[in-house]
């Protein structure tokens, strides 16, 4: 299912986040880094890829119902540069209770693997319905 970003989600639309699909615990965003976005290397700023994941982590566990974060984590692997576009997919990997756990991907255009994140969802309220299948 394709979705735009929440009109609530200001920090994403400000930024020219681009949501383009979410559902059954999955989400993909996207994100062209401007030269406002480099580090003192000229080198896409770790802050911009964690947002970009926690979107599409944010947007993936919220399509079971409303959550929060309450642990993430990021590993950067390879730089980024200005006008590159980055693709985050993010993925579920498994629900116990009211706790998920996603991973989320994120990729240059040419596809090469640039950071990793891994994101803790707690449900507010009650638990998903379902567990994910084995």
């Amino acid at each position: 299912m394709t979705a735009g970003v929440d009109a609530s989600d200001r920090t994403a639309l400000a930024l020219g986040i681009e949501l383009t699909a979410v559902g059954d615990g999955r989400a993909t965003a996207r994100l062209r880094l401007t030269d406002d976005m480099v580090n003192v290397h000229g080198i896409g700023h770790g802050g911009y890829l964690f947002l970009l994941a926690d979107v599409a982590f944010s947007y993936a566990c919220n399509s079971r119902g409303r959550a929060v974060a309450h642990a993430a984590e990021v590993a950067f692997l390879r730089p980024v540069r200005p006008a590159e576009v980055v693709t985050a997919v993010a993925v579920e990997r498994t629900r116990s209770g009211r706790d998920g756990l996603y991973d989320v991907t994120l990729r240059n255009e040419r596809g090469t693997v640039v950071a990793e994140f891994r994101g803790h969802a707690r449900w507010l309220g009650d638990a998903p319905a379902a567990e994910v299948p084995e």
